[in-house]
């Protein structure tokens, strides 16, 4: 890829980001911080952790393909590229039908929003794709730096990496809660998860990966809560974030649960002194 984002970064909401938060995981070297939750299409929230840091990546993760124009969403992007040059990346995806009242042929919906950015001259390799089934991770290789997997697991990592060949982006997202005490993890996680089990796209994915009917409900069955969010000690934590990058991970993006804000910044700190 064009842009150097290193082994680990961190993903979150733009509720969640603010200057403080970026500029100390810049200090503790982080290479790229992802903002999540479909930013609208000026990227103005992702102006905002570029102005307030000075080397560190700032990408989206991702800009949603039926809530705003492909023209807008790349006038911002030169915008952003202009004022600081190499450093974003524009992460672009299809969303889920349920939260999307015209849901319809969403891979050549993809395929036409690719051709827009072609034409508004957004460089592939500045630009990577939400993906997680083999037809949309083989069109991310082709048609963007790689590929932006979301609640996802070691395993779908090792089968994206062949799916996706060698030199593609693959940068999976991991959530982390930074806590020894296994009943109050998993609370934490469930509470998070407990809308994105709902999600047809996501559930078909981690059948795929040999999960069943019975591990999405109640905010998820033990064995696919502990998969999808880690949790212990930092070290224990390093250990499964590790696991994707021995899996084929470019990257690994890293979602801290249960803090807000600068809050956040001590689990950081500890991970960070494990990772980096």
């Amino acid at each position: 890829m064009a842009v150097d984002l290193g082994r680990f970064g961190v993903w979150h909401q733009a509720e969640k980001w603010g200057p403080e938060l970026a500029a100390g995981l810049e200090q503790l070297g982080y290479g790229a911080l992802w903002l999540g939750a479909s930013p609208d299409a000026d990227l103005r929230d992702a102006e905002v952790l570029l102005a307030s840091t000075d080397t560190v990546k700032v990408g989206t993760s991702i800009v949603n393909m039926w809530k705003d124009d492909a023209a807008a969403v790349a006038a911002s992007y030169h915008r952003l590229e202009e004022d600081h040059p190499g450093r974003f990346v524009l992460g672009v995806g299809i969303g889920h039908p349920e939260r999307t009242g015209e849901y319809k042929t969403p891979y050549e919906t993809i395929v036409d929003y690719l051709d827009a950015l072609d034409d508004a001259k957004v460089p592939v390799d500045r630009r990577a794709l939400a993906a997680l089934g083999p037809r949309v991770l083989k069109l991310s290789a082709a048609r963007t730096a790689g590929a932006l997997p979301y609640l996802t697991t070691p395993e779908h990592t090792r089968q994206a990496r062949a799916t996706l060949g060698p030199r593609a982006l693959l940068a999976p997202e991991q959530k982390v809660v930074l806590e020894i005490d296994a009943d109050i993890a998993r609370s934490i996680a469930r509470d998070y998860l407990a809308s994105y089990l709902q999600l047809s796209n996501y559930t078909s994915n981690l059948e795929r990966l040999g999960y069943h009917d019975h591990d999405f409900e109640d905010g998820g069955s033990d064995h696919l809560v502990d998969a999808l969010v880690l949790h212990g000690t930092a070290v224990e934590i390093a250990d499964g974030l590790k696991a994707h990058l021995d899996a084929g991970a470019d990257q690994v993006v890293i979602q801290q649960l249960g803090k807000e804000g600068p809050d956040l910044l001590p689990g950081y700190e500890a991970l960070a002194t494990v990772l980096i």
